[in-house]
């Protein structure tokens, strides 16, 4: 009968898992489901601080009749403490290995109202749905360069307000832009995971729903480049890390 009893007990271990060979891929998926770890940091700027100077839309005036005040560059955004908005940060290393993370259905979002990109900096998951709304009642272009993914390149008159594309493939950030309005540019990195955030007004992001274990995370600007940090996370445990950014060069 104790025989039996352990059989038993060892059988109803892998249902779901499909065979005792996909044991180990069945733990990684179990191990990944609960996680309820996370990684949360903020990210600052040290020195002084460039004055963003104001974008020139003078030549655009369907654009500039939108704004009541002048728009500044977005390349650098700070609040007053000089917290670092619009850093993508993501979990590069350390990963369970045979984990299929599900696409989200809803969509990732990115406007043109004003001729300013929003959100400027996002990630999204290999397969997600993107799309480009155009509330501006004139011509926009959405332009794409990825070098992994194809390049995605369409034009949106007042009678097109919405378009759509999906990236299939895992890649890192590469540049949104119009042809029509010069300044506007966003950036966009593609993931096979959802272990990726970008810092808000204030600096702070958070990675949540992770796994224990140790991971190499990187934080990516636009113009004040890469840095990276390894990090342990213990079982439904917080970890933390910071970043402080320089003007390259100092």
């Amino acid at each position: 009968m104790k025989k039996r009893l352990q059989f038993a007990v060892r059988t109803a271990t892998f249902i779901g898992c499909g065979a005792v060979a996909a044991s180990i891929g069945c733990t990684a998926k179990t191990q990944a489901a609960e996680a309820s770890g996370s990684i949360t940091g903020t990210i600052v700027f040290e020195g002084r601080a460039p004055k963003m100077p104001a974008v020139q839309m003078a030549a655009n005036p369907e654009c500039e009749t939108v704004h009541t005040e002048p728009v500044l560059h977005q390349m650098l955004v700070l609040d007053a403490e000089q917290h670092l908005a619009n850093v993508l940060v993501h979990v590069v290393g350390g990963l369970p290995e045979g984990v299929e993370y599900p696409v989200p259905e809803e969509p990732v979002v990115m406007s043109q109202k004003g001729c300013m990109y929003s959100p400027r900096v996002f990630g999204i998951r290999a397969g997600q749905e993107l799309k480009f709304m155009n509330p501006d009642k004139f011509l926009h272009n959405v332009h794409a360069l990825p070098k992994v993914n194809s390049e995605f390149n369409r034009s949106m008159n007042s009678q097109r307000t919405e378009i759509s594309t999906t990236f299939k493939k895992p890649e890192p950030v590469f540049d949104i832009k119009c042809d029509v309005h010069s300044w506007m540019q966003a950036f966009c990195a593609v993931f096979d995971h959802p272990y990726f955030a970008v810092t808000a007004p204030d600096g702070t992001f958070a990675i949540e729903g992770l796994p224990a274990g140790e991971y190499e995370i990187e934080a990516v600007h636009e113009r004040l480049g890469i840095q990276r940090a390894t990090v342990t996370v213990e079982a439904s445990g917080k970890a933390m890390a910071d970043f402080t950014f320089k003007r390259p060069g100092t």
